[in-house]
């Protein structure tokens, strides 16, 4: 996958052409893009899947059993498919209950961004 291909993805799926650019940073710095990454262990031993790097302590089950509190309603192996929909989903309500910054990759994403009308 590549910039404009999540771009154009993420808009079939409904996302606001205006946040385009900022997921498509997001996904570019969390995962190169990449559907199937589980990034290594975090400081409080949770882990971060999927091509934005969502964390299973709040958001996904682990397939290991641990507590999460999975407020994404699905499993963390659903985040690492080529289907992105379980992960722009997911993206979605973080982006809801947290703002843009719950990404620590955001520093990279928050100021100009390149237009996504390229891609479309």
């Amino acid at each position: 996958m590549d910039r404009c291909s999540l771009a154009r993805e993420m808009s079939d799926l409904g996302v606001p052409r205006d946040q385009l650019d900022k997921w498509t940073c997001i996904a570019e710095h969390e995962s190169s893009y990449r559907t199937g990454v589980v990034g290594p262990e975090n400081y409080n031993g949770s882990n971060d899947y999927g091509i934005f790097q969502i964390n299973d302590y709040y958001w996904c089950a682990p397939p290991t059993g641990r507590f999460s509190y999975n407020e994404c309603g699905l499993s963390c192996n659903a985040l690492l498919t080529d289907n992105i929909e379980h992960s722009v989903r997911c993206a979605q309500k973080v982006l809801s209950q947290q703002g843009w910054s719950a990404w620590s990759t955001w520093h990279y994403c928050s100021g100009w961004l390149p237009s996504i009308d390229e891609c479309f």
